[in-house]
């Protein structure tokens, strides 16, 4: 497991360390940027992405990836406006590219890779739980207005920071429903870790599967020297590949958030 951007300072101290980079060995030119105010990733050309991102989500090819921090006071009925505000400040190009928020600290971001003559993957994760949440259970709930459905009051806005942002990079070939599936996977290994650490819905004391603003993308070369894979559940070797890296990385990143709340009497 890797936290690239993580130092260990003296007495324990954690410090994140950008400008930084990590050039991915089963992609090649994949590369995951360090910044003060984001993790950037980034391929040469485009890739077919699956993603539930804020900004560019949905059936999408991009290029590029932000994970971008936003402290825990962070309110705004328009998180795509303030993504492209932030694009426009760094000069990066708008389109061809996915943005997630998270109030986790990036030093947490949490990277792991695994190679075979199929695929390769990467999988790079920033986990924070402050709004845990299970699914299934009655919490309360807030419509597209960012309005509690009782009426009795109104949020700021609907997306709250404190989130779980997975990045999945596929160096392969992975038919529509494969991609569908390879999600699947990673929601069931994300709600394994989060029962597995003993985090809890914050309304109700159950077991979380996930928070209320996770986010995921999932993008694939489409390497046409790859044998196509048609499947990516718990049985295949890419589905059980999937689900070790988003669980050991989720656990990774909420374990050095800990240590650092611990440390700091957060």
């Amino acid at each position: 497991m890797t936290l690239p951007f993580l130092d260990e300072e003296s007495k324990g101290r954690q410090v994140y360390r950008y400008p930084g980079e990590y050039a991915s060995s089963v992609w090649p030119g994949l590369t995951i940027n360090a910044q003060e105010r984001h993790v950037k990733a980034s391929v040469p050309s485009v890739a077919t992405a699956i993603s539930s991102a804020v900004y560019g989500g949905g059936m999408v090819e991009l290029d590029r990836i932000f994970n971008i921090y936003v402290d825990k006071h962070y309110r705004c009925d328009d998180p795509p406006h303030d993504i492209q505000c932030l694009l426009r400040e760094w000069k990066e190009r708008e389109d061809a590219c996915t943005g997630l928020l998270t109030a986790v600290r990036l030093e947490h971001t949490s990277i792991q890779e695994y190679a075979n003559s199929d695929f390769g993957l990467l999988c790079c994760t920033t986990a924070g739980v402050s709004n845990a949440a299970r699914a299934g259970s009655p919490r309360m709930v807030f419509d597209a207005m960012g309005n509690r459905t009782d009426a009795v009051q109104q949020l700021d806005g609907a997306y709250i920071p404190g989130t779980i942002n997975m990045m999945l990079w596929l160096n392969g070939r992975l038919t529509n429903g494969a991609m569908v599936n390879a999600i699947q996977t990673a929601v069931e290994a994300k709600a394994a870790a989060l029962a597995d650490a003993g985090v809890r819905d914050s309304e109700n004391g159950l077991t979380a599967t996930g928070t209320t603003t996770d986010a995921i993308v999932l993008a694939v070369s489409q390497d046409q020297h790859n044998p196509i894979l048609t499947y990516a559940g718990t049985a295949t070797v890419l589905g059980s590949v999937i689900g070790r890296l988003v669980y050991d990385t989720i656990t990774e990143s909420l374990q050095a958030g800990r240590q650092w709340s611990g440390r700091n009497n957060k």
